[in-house]
Formats: structure tokens, sequence, C-alpha cells
């Protein structure tokens, strides 16, 4: 079952949980994630994924928001250990918020939520901060590898974008070997939201194909999932 398996509400509320710290330090680098702030205006979708998101172990706490001003003024009082982002947010939109946020708080780690056809809204949030990206749609299992990737990484080991006005930014890491142009093909399908099966139709390779190339571009990127993929690939100009 996906998460876009319930259709998207227009009411909007919040959660009401305590507030509390936001991460415990275990004193050898390693940070336990505590709470996770949840930012859409959709209700019954942000709901759904609240549940889900709160059975992620490590997840002590989940608090929402339906404004870019109430994530503001809920990151600044609970300090959230990550920051569940839609990028069409109503009021300032996603990608602002998300500018704002990182600016105002160096730590912040956003990750945005992507409906898949807002591939230049992705690429400005990700040059403005944001960590990387889910799809709206994303599965269950993804979700928690996600959750756990952040419960289990040192801040050190996460990957941090310097603010400016377009995704190619002019620190750009270099990659080293480069990709092949068939590695860049499977990159870009995913930035646009794409799975396996639809990478492989739309370049003509089976689905354990599209796999075995997206195994080997992590490999050469220093990454371990999708969205640390897609967010480096905007960062360094592979994907545009």
């Amino acid at each position: 079952m996906t998460l876009s398996s319930a259709s998207k509400g227009r009411q909007a509320g919040t959660s009401g949980l305590p507030n509390g710290s936001d991460r415990i330090d275990h004193g050898d680098g390693r940070t336990l994630v505590t709470t996770v702030l949840i930012c859409d205006d959709h209700r019954r979708f942000r709901d759904q994924l609240r549940r889900h998101v709160a059975a992620v172990p490590g997840v002590d706490r989940v608090t929402t928001a339906d404004t870019s001003a109430e994530a503001f003024s809920r990151y600044a009082a609970e300090r959230p250990a990550l920051v569940l982002l839609d990028v069409a947010m109503p009021d300032l939109g996603g990608p602002e918020t998300a500018r704002r946020l990182v600016a105002a708080h160096p730590g912040a780690n956003v990750v945005m939520l992507s409906c898949g056809n807002d591939h230049e809204q992705l690429a400005e949030a990700l040059a403005g901060g944001a960590s990387g990206y889910l799809t709206q749609d994303v599965s269950v299992e993804e979700l928690c590898a996600v959750l756990a990737h952040v419960v289990d990484a040192s801040p050190q080991s996460r990957h941090s974008a310097q603010p400016g006005p377009t995704a190619h930014h002019p620190h750009a890491p270099v990659i080293d070997p480069p990709l092949t142009e068939r590695e860049r093909q499977v990159l870009d399908g995913m930035s646009r939201g794409k799975t396996n099966n639809e990478i492989g139709r739309e370049l003509f390779l089976s689905e354990d194909t599209v796999k075995t190339h997206a195994r080997r571009l992590f490999r050469k990127l220093g990454v371990n999932d999708r969205a640390q993929a897609v967010a480096l690939g905007f960062r360094s100009g592979l994907v545009r």
C-alpha cells in the first residue's frame, strides 16, 4: 500500500502533541530522531503520513503544520530532527519555505514531498537547502528506509546544500568516475518521480537492468537511496 492510496482532503489541522527536545545525543556522533514535523495543507494525506511516520522505530513524536508560518513557529519551538515539507505549500510555496527555514536554522534537515510533476520547484528547493525529496506516493517501506537513514546518520554524514539561485551550484561536487549516459538517464527518470519499471519502459530496459544502473550510480555518487541521488544530481548539474 502506498501513501497516495487515500485521496487528499482540503481541511487543515495540527496534531497538538507536546513539545520537547528534538534529539538525544549518544556521545558518539550519532543522534536519535525523536520528532518529525510534517508540513502539508491537506489534512487527510497529512494525517495518514503522520500515522506511518509515527510507526517508524526511533520516532517518538510527530507534529504537523498546514502553513509555512506555522512550520516556522513549530520548528523554532520544537527543533524537530526532520521536516517533511510539501513542495506546493499554499502561502509561501515549498521552495521558499525550505530556503527560509534552512537560512534561519542551518542545521534543519528538510525533505520535500513531491507530487512528481514539480521538477523546477524541487530543483529550487534543493538548491535552497533541502536535503532531498520523497514522492507523495512513496511506499511505506521506502518511507521507513529514509527515516531509518536519518535515525542512523550523524549530522556530519548528511548532505547539506548551500543556498543558491539555481540547482547547479558553483561548488558542485566532482563525480569521479563520471556517470555513464545510461546512468544519467536513469537518474533523470528518478528526478521525475518515475519507478524503476517506468524508467525501464522509457529506456527499453528490464526493471532488473534499471536496478543495476541505479546501484552503480548510487555507488559513484556515494549515496544510499534515490532521494540522496536526486538531491546530489540537482546540486551537481547532472539533473536539470
